[in-house]
């Protein structure tokens, strides 16, 4: 009996989830031969602040960058004020 385990960082739907055991499962069938009943897959989802690579969390290298303000400019157009 084949058993999966699959840890994935964040969430996935339940749809991604179920396309992610009919893939796994068809590739053990066809591969392995393997009776599809047989195979027991698990998916362990992992909160991306629980998961770190290259030095940080996953939550913090993912997180969005601020975008940089753009420097005040002179109007050309303005009224010179007195």
């Amino acid at each position: 009996m084949p058993f999966v385990s699959i840890r994935i960082s964040g969430s996935a739907t339940r749809d991604q989830k179920a396309g992610i055991v009919a893939d796994v499962t068809s590739s053990l069938v066809s591969r392995l031969g393997k009776n599809p009943a047989a195979v027991q897959i698990v998916i362990q989802e992992v909160s991306t602040e629980n998961y770190g690579a290259g030095g940080q969390l996953l939550a913090d290298r993912d997180a969005p960058k601020p975008e940089p303000r753009p420097e005040p400019r002179e109007d050309a157009h303005a009224v010179p004020s007195q």
